[in-house]
Formats: C-alpha cells, sequence, structure tokens
C-alpha cells in the first residue's frame, strides 16, 4: 500500500484553547502514517530540509510521491 504524511507549518501554543489543538493533531496522528509539525523540527515549508525528513521517515524516494 500507500503511506501517507502531512507536513503542516505549525507552531507550539501555549494559550487557553490549547487542548483543541491537541486534540486536533491527535486525530490527524491517527489518519496519517506521519505529522510532521514545523514547530518540532526547526525548519518550515519551503525549507527543502522538511521535505527530506519526510522522506527519510516515510522510506521513500521523490520519484515514488
Amino acid at each position: 500500500g500507500f503511506r501517507t504524511g502531512l507536513l503542516a507549518n505549525s507552531w507550539l501554543d501555549d494559550g487557553p484553547g490549547r487542548s483543541l489543538a491537541a486534540a486536533l493533531r491527535e486525530r490527524l496522528r491517527r489518519r496519517f502514517d506521519l505529522l510532521l509539525e514545523s514547530c518540532r523540527l526547526g525548519m518550515a515549508k519551503p525549507d527543502p530540509g522538511i521535505y527530506r525528513h519526510a522522506l527519510e521517515a516515510l522510506r521513500a524516494r521523490p520519484q515514488e510521491v
């Protein structure tokens, strides 16, 4: 089969609505094989590094996506 990944330009939120954001992330995590958040990687789209990281994590080559 297919493996799926989600790349998100997101930030860590310490505000009062953070439980809603955490719940959304948890739901997304269950739907995708990989969830990459820019705030946790220290890089954001369109930085090529985030795409390389995703390819490595999914064990895929660029021509396969």
